[in-house]
């Protein structure tokens, strides 16, 4: 009997042989025979074996099939379905992850945001961009109407977004890099000029999507029409709590469009900032979330930079706030390794077309998208756990925590003492 390699299975040649399912967003390490296995399967004549023990634990994963990927398909489907990546050995360590801010612009003028108010443009809920029907033109609200923040008077309004050929063109070369996820970011992403378009060539890349949103914008005939595997929303509490950040009648507003993306079919998970006010909602964000079916709920802290450097009456200290982060489940957005810090396998891309390592070193680009990814790749050092001045037993399980925010803290090879806090160790 021949198998086939399966629509949602890529093979990736990382730092071990492996192949990625994208919908489930699972990786399997192979040796050299099975990958060269799948890889013949991968053809459209596909392949056979006697291994009747790996053949039907591939079968039972969704790796392989019985039926042709091709069978159901048509036009261009067939060909973007032939068009499987190269398969190319990566650089080491491996991009895997790939945050990509599309746009600066947002709906919001959340309290605690990173991206402060002079690079970013608000827009009104009329002009978002719709996924089908008929066309709408996007007319700006004057942004000094939408201003909510008491502190600040007037500003100076920069907005910035990647160009569809430019976020086609990243693309290819994350995928062609062996690339697993990538992070479609903000700002609000569906804000920007030509996300229709952008949304039409997302299927065309052998990628896991994740839509990062306020979730504001999600309605039924978007979501219909949406090519992304996983939507994130950010919940930043209960309702009184989360609203203090964003805006009266957000939270509510909010969890009725996750709970419509969930019954699209969508994954959903949740990241959540802990702030001051949030501190007791923790245990019913947990129940809520379990109770609805959010596949990964990320609880983080954030810096102290962008807006909450104004905004003092949210921040907590590291001893306050660090127990929190006890909190959440799942895998997570993007993982490491043993021996090396967080963002191993991360490389983010800005509006502007700067390249940093994450997003908070957007202001110290190793380059910008004309250099190309790769190259900028190259100059991202990867963290050694044993060069930070970190020396407690949790160091692995920790993984020095958030280096921007141990830097704010004062060294960038210190501590981060949130982290600290969290596993009850003195600083």
């Amino acid at each position: 009997m021949q198998y086939f390699l399966a629509r949602d299975s890529i093979l990736k040649w990382l730092e071990t042989p492996s192949v990625y399912h994208i919908k489930k967003d699972e990786l399997y390490e192979l040796d050299a025979e099975a990958f060269e296995f799948l890889r013949r399967c991968s053809s459209e004549k596909g392949c056979g074996s006697d291994d009747k023990k790996f053949i039907d634990y591939c079968t039972r994963e969704g790796i392989l099939t019985k039926e042709p990927p091709y069978n159901k398909l048509r036009g261009t489907e067939i060909q973007n379905d032939k068009r499987r990546p190269p398969i190319k050995k990566s650089s080491v360590p491996s991009l895997r992850y790939l945050e990509l801010q599309i746009t600066d612009r947002c709906n919001l003028r959340c309290r605690h945001c990173y991206i402060d108010t002079n690079s970013i443009s608000k827009l009104s809920l009329r002009g978002v961009p719709i996924l089908s029907g008929r066309r709408r033109s996007i007319r700006p609200t004057p942004f000094w109407l939408a201003m909510t923040d008491k502190d600040i008077t007037s500003e100076k309004v920069k907005a910035s977004e990647l160009s569809v050929t430019q976020i086609k063109n990243i693309l290819t070369e994350f995928e062609e890099m062996q690339g697993l996820r990538v992070l479609i970011t903000g700002g609000e992403p569906l804000l920007h000029s030509r996300f229709k378009e952008i949304n039409s060539i997302l299927p065309r890349f052998f990628l896991r999507k994740i839509l990062f949103t306020n979730g504001l914008l999600l309605n039924k005939k978007m979501l219909e029409n949406l090519n992304v595997g996983e939507i994130q929303v950010s919940i930043d509490g209960m309702e009184k709590a989360h609203d203090s950040l964003r805006g009266k009648g957000k939270f509510k507003r909010t969890m009725q469009n996750i709970m419509l993306a969930i019954e699209c079919g969508f994954e959903v998970s949740v990241s959540t900032m802990v702030h001051s006010k949030n501190t007791g909602d923790f245990n019913k964000m947990e129940t809520l979330f379990k109770k609805i079916g959010i596949k990964d709920w990320t609880v983080d802290i954030p810096c102290i930079t962008g807006r909450l450097k104004r905004n003092t009456e949210f921040q907590l200290s590291p001893k306050q706030a660090g127990k929190y982060l006890a909190y959440g489940y799942g895998g997570g957005i993007h993982s490491g390794e043993k021996g090396s810090g967080c963002g191993l396998h991360l490389m983010s891309i800005s509006a502007n077309g700067k390249i940093s390592k994450c997003t908070f070193y957007s202001d110290r680009a190793v380059g910008t998208i004309k250099d190309r990814l790769r190259k900028c790749w190259k100059k991202i050092k990867p963290i050694r756990l044993d060069k930070l001045d970190c020396d407690c037993k949790y160091i692995e399980e920790c993984r020095g925590g958030c280096r921007y925010r141990a830097e704010m803290l004062g060294d960038t090879k210190g501590k981060d003492l949130y982290r600290c806090a969290l596993y009850g160790q003195s600083f």
